[in-house]
């Protein structure tokens, strides 16, 4: 690990305006995939700027939703009455990520920013990596890429999106909440994380400084039902290689009033698709609406060599996340 400067900043002010000084600077929080990172030669920062100790650690109601600092840990998250009460597709997507020993040190802003398992990113020793090293290439285009992505991914990176929290969170249409030396901003977490395209190493839309303080999760109606599949080669502490946060608010005559659908372990991205939305909207719950839904979030799909059963896979849990949903009310 190389040499780094270190802050630790009393005011969330004074955090942003020294990243904002150091573009070479890097906030600070948990440091459950940072750190690694840093050990791995990875990432190098020459300033880690601490954020620990800010004000960042409430989960408090807000216009009967709520509203979760960017310090607060994934295990308390995900065990809060409320959450567990409105949201419990997000707490069983955290509850399923990691291990209880990382969540009880990971935060929900670290775990938004978190980085792709590619095999060959995690490891300098492999050049081409456009991610690591813009315009070095990518290895895994050829290369062992049955983790990667199906979906948005383009010739500069296949890599795929690894966090269980993103995926529900976008499922639940959250704001995130960001500050910069300019002020505040809100910005839908279906519109934060960006396409590889060209330029894949930038995974994210904050700015220069910015800093997440804070998801905002709206009002649950009466009728929402959901659930969380994740399917992975084992049980414990293993990646999606799809997963599926269905949230479905349907009436006493089985008709869906509101959809949303986000998958994980397919894209660079949790990956949702408006049309697959609105086609479940006003439907009879039913296998036929789901197939449909299923159909759209997968269409386009790119598999390569060695991960072409992920198109099978998202299709078929999709379907079966769908059908859980309408048998699992809130």
């Amino acid at each position: 690990m190389r040499p780094f400067a270190y802050s630790r900043p009393t005011t969330i002010v004074d955090a942003v305006a020294i990243q904002h000084r150091d573009a070479a600077a890097k906030y600070l929080g948990a440091g459950t995939n940072l750190i690694d990172l840093m050990k791995m030669g990875v990432e190098r920062p020459e300033h880690l700027v601490d954020i620990t100790h800010l004000p960042m650690s409430k989960i408090e109601e807000r216009n009967g939703g709520f509203r979760v600092g960017a310090l607060v840990r994934n295990s308390e998250l995900a065990i809060h009455p409320g959450i567990r009460r409105q949201y419990p597709v997000l707490s069983h997507a955290i509850l399923s990520g990691a291990s209880p020993q990382i969540r009880n040190m990971a935060t929900t802003g670290g775990n938004l920013l978190q980085r792709t398992r590619c095999f060959y990113f995690y490891d300098p020793t492999y050049a081409a990596c456009n991610k690591r090293t813009p315009g070095s290439g990518c290895a895994a285009l050829e290369g062992s890429n049955r983790i990667h992505a199906i979906l948005g991914a383009s010739e500069k990176c296949i890599a795929t999106y690894p966090g269980d929290m993103a995926v529900a969170l976008t499922a639940l249409d959250a704001q995130v909440i960001l500050r910069s030396p300019a002020g505040e901003r809100t910005l839908p977490l279906s519109r934060f994380y960006r396409l590889p395209g060209d330029t894949p190493h930038i995974e994210t839309e904050l700015l220069p400084g910015e800093l997440i303080t804070a998801v905002d999760l709206p009002a649950a109606s009466a009728g929402r039902r959901s659930y969380y599949l994740k399917v992975r080669d084992r049980n414990s502490y293993a990646f999606a290689l799809v997963s599926v946060a269905a949230v479905l608010d349907i009436d006493s005559g089985n008709r869906i009033r509101e959809a949303r659908v986000a998958l994980g372990g397919v894209a660079h991205m949790p990956w949702s698709v408006p049309e697959a939305n609105d086609s479940l909207r006003n439907q009879t719950a039913d296998d036929s609406a789901f197939h449909r839904a299923a159909e759209i979030l997968i269409r386009g799909a790119q598999p390569r060599r060695d991960n072409s059963f992920k198109v099978e896979l998202a299709r078929r849990a999709v379907v079966r996340a769908l059908r859980a949903a309408t048998n699992r009310p809130v």
